[in-house]
């Protein structure tokens, strides 16, 4: 556990019982997505059986200001790096390195595993998102396009580990 400004990043336990507060997270965090990304996020298809299966097949990381759930993150392990998913700051904690350190978190998750990068997806629309993860260090290697669309909808970026 890690601790700094009040803020601590936890992985999510085996018994963990909180998966409506972190459902609700994911929907605030995403809510400023409605009406600007096409298609929609996928997090609106979300219950809290699902982030619970979610957690069995993947590490999930909180992000804990006291006993509220202000971030989390979720990491599916692959062949050769992470792939990191639902990342989620609620909306009164951003910009203030919740964010960055979930990442952190999963970097250290993925060095520890042998990994040799961490990658994740964007919408081209969320230009802020893509601003904030090459200032983190990753890169775009990839455009696709979601079932149905013939345009770009999501960059995937990867970020090397040393």
């Amino acid at each position: 556990m890690e601790q700094t400004d009040a803020v601590s990043i936890t992985q999510i336990p085996a018994d963990f019982d909180r998966w409506d507060d972190v459902l609700a997270l994911i929907m605030r965090a995403f809510a400023a997505m409605d009406g600007v990304i096409d298609p929609p996020s996928s997090a609106h298809l979300l219950t809290a059986d699902i982030l619970r299966d979610k957690a069995r097949r993947e590490t999930g990381f909180v992000a804990l200001k006291g006993d509220r759930i202000v971030g989390c993150l979720f990491a599916l392990e692959k062949v050769t790096e992470f792939y990191v998913g639902k990342l989620a700051v609620a909306p009164d904690c951003q910009g203030q390195g919740v964010g960055r350190r979930l990442m952190q978190a999963a970097e250290d998750l993925a060095r520890g595993r042998g990994k040799a990068a961490i990658e994740l997806q964007t919408r081209i629309e969320l230009t802020g998102n893509h601003a904030a993860f090459t200032h983190l260090g990753f890169h775009e290697t990839e455009r696709t396009a979601h079932e149905g669309y013939i345009r770009p909808t999501s960059i995937t970026m990867r970020k090397a580990l040393p």
